[in-house]
């Protein structure tokens, strides 16, 4: 096993979990699109941007395209990248981690292998194999989103943390006992502890997290920054409002399928999103037709809270 990777500053605020423009009737990443994407997400203050996670419908995506995307990427970027790099095997993993670390990414951010169902031992066995073969090219944050892939459970986390090969944890189970176990170790041990479940990120910004990775807001930046700095400046009412408007947003976006309307929040606010990676039904197409005609109204609204 290497030694300690050397961290640059930490990932901390809000870190934007970016979808990724994907061309009509093709399979490839709209390249374009997601320069301009990035431009749009740095110029609203976004701390960071993740690119090509569950938001980013990676797994619809071939590695070279997510090399090419990422190399073009870092080199756009006026704001430090998280990139996705997991897979389904840890070669594959191993190989998009290099791509992104000398492309210049500021971490990676991986999670245990999808698809096939794995115990705590393999899991185990396949962060620290990764963690040799990539070294210290950048920061590693270990991923956990159970509603994507194999769950991993908190004590490994706590114990790969506490190894010294990974940078931090981005903790998207919603789980806030779990979140809490992980914020208690993080007190014990030098790794950073970022929260992924937005309907729990003021509970878990008190319990210490020092930031978020946010689909929320690839459409609505300004709502997670205003959130973060209330939260921050502890002005209790005004974080009560945000985080009522936030849920408002989870409410409609997580009863469509993964992607779907934060990219089309993201098209009304003139953001070239793509289109999914497959076909809404029917019933769905109708309801996303609804949700625009919320969204319409909810977001001058928003914007006006958003105001000091």
């Amino acid at each position: 096993m290497k030694g300690r990777p050397k961290l640059s500053a930490p990932l901390q605020g809000v870190i934007v979990a970016a979808v990724t423009p994907r061309r009509a009737e093709q399979h490839s990443i709209d390249l374009g699109a997601t320069l301009e994407l990035i431009d749009f997400l740095a110029s609203s203050g976004a701390h960071a941007i993740a690119l090509l996670g569950p938001a980013g419908e990676f797994v619809h995506f071939a590695l070279d395209d997510r090399r090419h995307m990422v190399t073009f990427a870092a080199k756009r970027s006026r704001v430090p990248l998280l990139i996705n790099v997991s897979h389904s095997t840890l070669d594959g993993a191993v190989e998009l981690a290099r791509e992104a670390a000398s492309a210049g990414a500021a971490a990676l951010l991986l999670m245990p292998p999808h698809y096939y169902r794995y115990g705590a031992d393999a899991i185990r066995t396949f962060y620290l194999a990764f963690a040799a073969a990539v070294g210290q090219a950048a920061p590693i944050y270990i991923g956990n989103a159970p509603r994507f892939t194999n769950e991993l459970p908190p004590a490994l986390a706590a114990e790969l943390l506490a190894s010294g090969f990974f940078a931090g944890i981005v903790d998207a189970s919603g789980d806030v006992d779990a979140f809490q176990f992980l914020a208690q170790r993080a007190g014990q041990t030098r790794f950073t502890l970022l929260g992924g479940e937005e309907r729990i990120y003021v509970a878990a910004r008190r319990m210490g997290a020092a930031g978020v990775v946010s689909s929320a807001a690839c459409p609505v930046p300004e709502l997670m920054l205003a959130l973060e700095t209330a939260i921050r400046e502890g002005v209790e009412e005004r974080v009560r409002r945000l985080e009522a408007r936030l849920i408002e947003f989870l409410d409609w976006i997580e009863s469509f399928p993964p992607a779907a309307a934060v990219k089309e929040a993201a098209k009304q606010r003139g953001v070239k999103a793509g289109v999914v990676g497959a076909p809404l039904g029917q019933q769905d197409d109708y309801r996303l037709g609804q949700f625009r005609e919320w969204f319409r109204t909810w977001l001058p609204a928003v914007l006006r809270d958003c105001q000091r």
